[in-house]
């Protein structure tokens, strides 16, 4: 399957890809050349960085279902991580 890179150099990565990989809006990825000219994707390893609020609500609303508008805002500012 191919997919088109745009001007800025960019490409969608597919869900399935995505999925398998468990990459979120946020995830870093990795490219691995490989000897034989290949390159491979991978998680990148984010070495324990806190996860960014912003990333974790975008997306869906799901995720945030049944939080007050107190409690999304506390998530939003990175000041309630239990949530």
């Amino acid at each position: 399957m191919g997919m088109p890179v745009t001007v800025k150099g960019q490409v969608t990565i597919p869900k399935p890809i995505r999925d398998r990989l468990g990459l979120a809006p946020g995830s870093r990825v990795e490219f691995v050349p490989q000897p034989d000219g290949r390159v491979v994707l991978q998680k990148a390893d984010e070495g324990g960085a806190k996860p960014d609020p912003f990333a974790q609500a975008m997306g869906s609303a799901t995720a945030l279902k049944g939080m007050t508008t107190d409690e999304i805002m506390l998530l939003l500012r990175g000041e309630r991580e239990d949530l």
